[in-house]
């Protein structure tokens, strides 16, 4: 079983400038804290920015209780005209799809942002999409509050 869930927002920012926050790891944990934490496993920490890979972490609700482990499976798919793309082909062992596409293009003056998953975690995926679309609608938020603040992450820079 299969679902789709699907969330877009405008963000007071150049597309060349989400892009750049986009492909850190710092950025994920920014969006979306406090509601889920990811803790590196193998490799066992993230890199500076997002390279092609897979990248096998912990998962923590409210930052204390683990939920399990993910893979989150990076790549970037060829631009499209003004959209680029970002990847997490990823999964786990409860979810067998988990396959979120970033969608970054210009708007006016500032970005479309666009969240899309495609999920299958078997009789468990109405519970997951609800889950999933109450965590992207999360990480929106965060992200507008992220690019109102000029991009401080609250950590001094």
């Amino acid at each position: 079983m299969t679902a789709e869930v699907v969330l877009s927002t405008y963000l007071d920012a150049s597309a060349d400038e989400v892009w750049e926050h986009a492909t850190k790891p710092r950025v994920l944990h920014y969006v979306a804290s406090p509601m889920i934490a990811f803790e590196a496993i193998n490799p066992p920490a993230f890199p500076e920015r997002w390279e092609t890979g897979d990248y096998l972490c912990a998962m923590k609700l409210a930052g204390v209780l683990p939920i399990g482990q993910q893979v989150i499976g990076i790549s970037y798919p060829p631009a499209e005209g003004g959209k680029r793309f970002l990847r997490d082909d990823g999964h786990s062992a409860s979810i067998k799809r988990w396959d979120h596409w970033v969608t970054i293009e210009p708007e006016g003056e500032g970005t479309r942002y666009e969240d899309r998953l495609t999920l299958d975690a078997g009789w468990r995926t109405p519970v997951v999409a609800a889950f999933a679309r109450s965590f992207y609608s999360h990480r929106q938020a965060r992200w507008r509050e992220l690019v109102a603040s000029g991009f401080r992450y609250g950590d001094g820079s």
